[in-house]
């Protein structure tokens, strides 16, 4: 049973090391398109390779959250009394937990946001969406930190 809980965290880890590898690719790809910056203003051509990897991040990330929440089971707390009184590492899973959603929340709102900004339709000017694919990108590979963590913890608390 121990290697299958090996091989999901090397799982989870390595989407989410190919979705923060994509996320930094998208914004390379993005920084080699035409455009026009004055101050926080930016006018410039969509990069169709940027969109497509920028969803792919995205897409990856999503995944290893469903993956890593679904295998390292409930850990259901209802009340903060009920959080006071569980062992360390229950505790520990839940603020791992809780970091990951955080996280999703952020990384998936970068990746998509600045997918989104390359987007074939979207050849605009407007405010920058300068750098959100690679700190989308970076924020994956945080994100397979703390669910190995919430993975361990969470089997650990069993």
């Amino acid at each position: 049973m121990k290697l299958v809980g090996v091989l999901i965290c090397l799982l989870v880890v390595a989407m989410d090391i190919v979705a923060g590898l994509l996320g930094i690719e998208a914004d390379i790809a993005q920084n080699k398109v035409k455009h026009l910056r004055l101050w926080i203003f930016e006018c410039r051509d969509p990069s169709e390779q940027a969109f497509k990897l920028g969803l792919g991040a995205a897409g990856l990330l999503g995944l290893a959250h469903i993956i890593a929440n679904l295998l390292g089971g409930c850990n259901c707390i209802c009340s903060q009394d009920e959080l006071e009184k569980s062992p360390p590492n229950r505790q520990i899973s839940i603020a791992c937990l809780i970091f990951t959603w955080i996280i999703l929340a952020v990384g998936m709102s970068m990746l998509v946001i600045g997918a989104m900004g390359n987007n074939k339709s979207r050849a605009s000017c407007g405010f920058t969406h300068h750098h959100f694919l690679s700190i989308g990108g970076i924020l994956c590979f945080v994100h397979g930190l703390f669910c190995v963590a919430y993975y361990v913890t969470a089997t650990a608390a069993e």
